[in-house]
């Protein structure tokens, strides 16, 4: 049985700045994706290979977010501040300005290198945690490995200099969304425009953050930035306009002002060049099939995934889905069991299949009524 559905869809207003289809952006290598589609909108040698600099630091902080989850780690933890991190707040490098000996919280020491991008308070955080910053990034470096970062090695907790400590636009990518599925609730740290840190034996210090693009009024809430003398300027940066979010990771940017100009370009053609469009939500119905010698006529079918297009803008007429199934199905059904397949088809060409499962389990009908099912199928062709 096939059924088609046309889906109507009322058009997102999103601020527009200007549309260029043929975009191109000032940079060595850079990426944009949709959030929660996960399509990629433009590339530009994504796969070439840098050296990450402070967007290093996304991976720091998603070590401790991770021990942070899992409970071997909170945020009132203290760490004795060493002299090797100490020396960073002294050495002309960002830094949070902590001093040998003091006791400083995770939170704090979270803050000043999501913040302040402070050098000294990721060795802080990786001695803290691993004993020596170099068993850190071992750690760090396995988890890239684990959620797909393919083509990187950290040698290190900041980004500073180290041939070692290279990456791709599109694993910077990969790891921010990362951090945005799985750490929603301190992601927001990301978007704080400074931090206050009340250090011991001085003033409280107060610095900003980095970000260009918090700066302006987009709706951009993270990431990092990054510079060092061989890769130029970097920024891994995501911004959420009506519950759409799109993330953007550039390197090899020749100033601080083309950094955020092209950031900014960038993020602007993703939202005003497609549309995104909602499928299916997980678990929730999304059509029902036809049953034969059920205890029920129907039942609910869904997608195990939220599943969302990008479409380009004004084109959504040309996108339809099919449910496709050979029914009625025969009882009795089980609870997840598959039924049919979600077919997505754009401009006549099918560019998705997702399985579509059974919301609850269907049981036969005794044998009384299975025969009284079969004579008026026999009869009338009525299932």
């Amino acid at each position: 049985m096939l059924r088609i559905f046309i889906i109507a869809f009322i058009t997102q207003i999103f601020f527009i700045l200007g549309s260029n289809a043929n975009i191109e952006i000032k940079a060595r290598t850079a990426i944009l994706q949709d959030y929660l589609s996960g399509e990629i909108l433009y590339e530009k040698e994504p796969d070439r290979s840098i050296y990450p600099a402070s967007m290093t630091k996304i991976m720091t902080s998603i070590i401790a977010f991770d021990l942070i989850k899992s409970g071997d780690l909170n945020l009132d933890e203290k760490f004795i501040i060493s002299e090797k991190a100490w020396r960073l707040s002294t050495a002309g490098y960002s830094s949070m300005f902590v001093m040998v000996g003091d006791e400083v919280s995770v939170e704090d020491l979270l803050k000043g290198i999501i913040v302040a991008s402070g050098n000294d308070a990721c060795i802080a955080l990786a001695e803290g945690i691993a004993g020596t910053e170099e068993e850190f990034a071992i750690m760090m470096t396995s988890k890239a490995k684990e959620i797909g970062m393919e083509n990187t090695n950290f040698a290190n907790s900041s980004g500073i200099n180290d041939p070692d400590n290279y990456s791709t636009v599109r694993d910077i990518m990969i790891m921010s969304n990362y951090l945005i599925k799985n750490h929603p609730e301190y992601y927001k740290w990301f978007a704080e425009t400074e931090f206050t840190w009340d250090r011991t034996g001085g003033d409280p210090i107060t610095q900003g953050n980095r970000n260009p693009l918090l700066y302006k009024n987009m709706g951009a809430d993270g990431i990092k930035t990054g510079y060092l003398a061989v890769e130029k300027y970097s920024l891994a940066s995501s911004i959420e306009r009506k519950g759409r979010r799109l993330i953007a990771v550039g390197s090899g940017f020749e100033t601080k002002s083309s950094r955020s100009r092209e950031s900014s370009k960038l993020l602007t053609y993703g939202l005003t060049n497609f549309d995104l469009v909602e499928i299916s939500k997980s678990k929730v119905p999304l059509d029902k099939v036809d049953v034969w010698l059920g205890k029920e006529s129907t039942v609910d079918v869904y997608t195990k995934n939220d599943i969302y297009k990008i479409i380009k803008k004004g084109q959504k007429r040309k996108l339809k889905i099919k449910v496709v199934y050979s029914g009625p199905i025969e009882a009795p059904i089980k609870k997840d069991q598959i039924l049919a397949k979600l077919k997505i088809i754009y401009d006549q060409e099918q560019i998705g299949e997702y399985n579509l499962l059974s919301q609850k389990d269907v049981k036969k009908v005794n044998i009384f009524s299975r025969l009284m099912k079969s004579i008026n199928y026999l009869i009338w062709g009525d299932v």
